[in-house]
């Protein structure tokens, strides 16, 4: 009869660990992360040069999107590795004028 109420205490004993231990895990929060386009100085679909000639890629699809719709003439649909010099356009700093 001991060994009985033995096996059951060690049950509901791991039943109970288990079931904490589900709740335990900590909750995943959602991160926005926000995107400043105001830096970009040529976008191509594969990502965009900044204005201080370092290459990014987009963070995210949307991003480059939000950026390629509010910037058409400096965005080039294709990769920067098609064009001339990777992309970068020395004589064409729109945003100085």
């Amino acid at each position: 009869m001991s060994i009985l109420r033995n096996t059951s205490a060690a049950l509901v004993a791991a039943l109970l660990a288990a079931g904490t231990l589900t709740t335990a895990a900590p909750a995943q929060a959602a991160v926005a992360v926000q995107f400043d386009g105001g830096s970009v100085a040529f976008g191509y679909s594969d990502g965009y040069w900044d204005r201080g000639h370092q290459w990014h890629r987009w963070p995210n699809a949307a991003a480059r999107n939000d950026w390629r719709i509010h910037n058409r003439e400096h965005y080039y649909g294709r990769t920067h590795t098609h064009d001339r010099g990777g992309g970068w356009r020395d004589r064409d700093h729109w945003w100085e004028r």
